[in-house]
């Protein structure tokens, strides 16, 4: 289990480079206007969205874990404790295939997920005056929500 921090960032590229050096690492994944970073030490998953007029602002949190059911216990533990959730869900989302589920917090928006595969195209992205966020594919409206 590794914390996921999702960043907003005015050059992807200057990005990258930045943070190849910070942590002594290469990127796992670069897609346009998208990479992310595996980190060993400290464990962190490091999302990086190319957004030109909103870097330097958070886009969300997250934990990343190993398998479905840890993130089915995760939501369970979550919903138990009185907080909602968008449920558990099989989706795609910044290039990958998920399993997922979101909490709002007071402040911040928290991904719980397991990567179960790659995609080749960024689906169930939204832009909003916040910049780019992923979103629940189950989202009626997308442009509406204030997912995630």
């Amino acid at each position: 289990m590794r914390v996921q921090l999702a960043l907003n960032v005015s050059d992807l590229d200057e990005s990258i480079e930045f943070y190849e050096k910070m942590f002594d690492t290469k990127p796992f994944k670069v897609r346009p206007g998208y990479a992310n970073f595996a980190i060993e030490n400290p464990p962190l998953k490091l999302v990086l969205f190319e957004a030109p007029d909103h870097g330097g602002s958070l886009n969300h949190l997250g934990v990343e874990v190993e398998t479905g059911d840890q993130v089915e216990a995760a939501e369970a533990r979550i919903t138990d404790s009185g907080l909602d959730t968008t449920g558990v869900d099989d989706t795609m989302c910044c290039y990958a295939a998920k399993t997922e589920t979101w909490v709002e917090g007071p402040d911040n928006k928290w991904e719980w997920y397991v990567r179960t595969g790659d995609s080749e195209t960024l689906e169930n992205i939204v832009v909003t005056d916040e910049g780019t966020t992923c979103c629940p594919t189950d989202s009626a409206e997308p442009e509406q929500t204030t997912c995630c």
